[in-house]
C-alpha cells in the first residue's frame, strides 16, 4: 500500500474546449485529509474535482490519484471505481426507481443488506424505494445520489457544493457522513461556498483562483 499522497497534481492543465479550466494547478492531498476548496464561480473547482474523478481531461502537466496516472485512459477508468463524486448534476435515471438506480450504480460492489441500511440512513428507504427518480424533489434526488456514493465506500470523496438542495437535517447528515468517512480512513475534497460550515470539517483550506491552487492564508 502506498504511503504517498492520495492526490498529486503538478502543473495540471485541463481544457474545456480551448479554455483552460485548470491552468497549471499544483496540489497534494494526503490520506485522511478533508480539504476545502474555496474560490469564485468559474475558478476551476468543479473541473479539479472532475479531473480527480477521471472525468475531465488532463491536457498537460501530471496528475495521479490513488497512485493511478490520469494521463492513462486505463488508469482513469480504474480511478472511477475507487472514488465517489457528488456533482451538481446527478447521473441518475429518471425512469428508474430509487432502489433500481442505487442498485445499478453499485452493482457488484455492495450486498443488499448494506444497501438497505445506507438507503434508510439517507432517508430514501421505505416508501421512496419504489418511487421513480423523476418524481422526486431536488433534495430527495440529492439523497439518492449520496446513497450511491456512501454505499460504494470510496477511498476518495469528491463533493461539489454537497449541501445544495438539502434541508437542515440533510445538511447535518452530510457533515456526519464526511466525518465518519474520514475517521475510517477515507480522504475528501469539498468545493463549497459555505465556508463557515465546511471549515468545521476541513483539516485544510485551499483557494482556487484562475484555474490555479493556492494555500489559504
Amino acid at each position: 500500500m502506498s504511503t504517498g499522497p492520495v492526490v498529486s497534481l503538478r502543473g495540471a492543465v485541463s481544457l474545456l474546449g480551448r479554455f483552460p479550466a485548470l491552468a497549471g494547478a499544483d496540489l497534494d492531498v494526503q490520506p485522511g485529509e478533508v480539504v476545502l476548496l474555496q474560490g469564485p464561480n468559474g475558478a476551476g473547482k468543479s473541473t479539479l474535482l472532475r479531473l480527480c474523478a477521471g472525468l475531465a481531461p488532463l491536457s498537460d502537466g501530471s496528475a495521479t490519484v490513488l497512485d493511478l496516472d490520469l494521463a492513462s485512459r486505463s488508469d482513469r477508468r480504474r480511478v472511477r471505481t475507487r472514488v465517489g463524486l457528488l456533482g451538481h448534476a446527478t447521473s441518475l435515471y429518471d425512469e428508474l426507481t430509487v432502489q433500481a438506480n442505487v442498485e445499478f450504480w453499485t452493482r457488484g460492489l455492495v450486498d443488499s443488506d448494506d444497501l438497505d441500511a445506507v438507503m434508510d440512513r439517507l432517508g430514501v428507504g421505505g416508501r421512496l424505494r419504489d418511487v421513480r427518480v423523476g418524481a422526486l424533489s431536488a433534495g430527495q434526488r440529492r439523497r439518492t445520489s449520496l446513497s450511491v456514493l456512501v454505499a460504494r465506500r470510496p477511498q476518495l470523496w469528491l463533493l461539489d457544493e454537497p449541501h445544495a438542495g438539502l434541508d437542515a437535517a440533510g445538511r447535518d447528515l452530510i457533515d456526519d457522513l464526511v466525518r465518519q468517512a474520514a475517521d475510517q480512513g477515507a480522504t475528501a475534497i469539498v468545493a463549497s461556498h459555505e465556508s463557515d460550515r465546511v471549515e468545521g470539517l476541513a483539516t485544510r483550506v485551499v483557494n482556487v483562483v484562475g484555474g490555479q491552487v493556492f494555500d489559504a492564508d
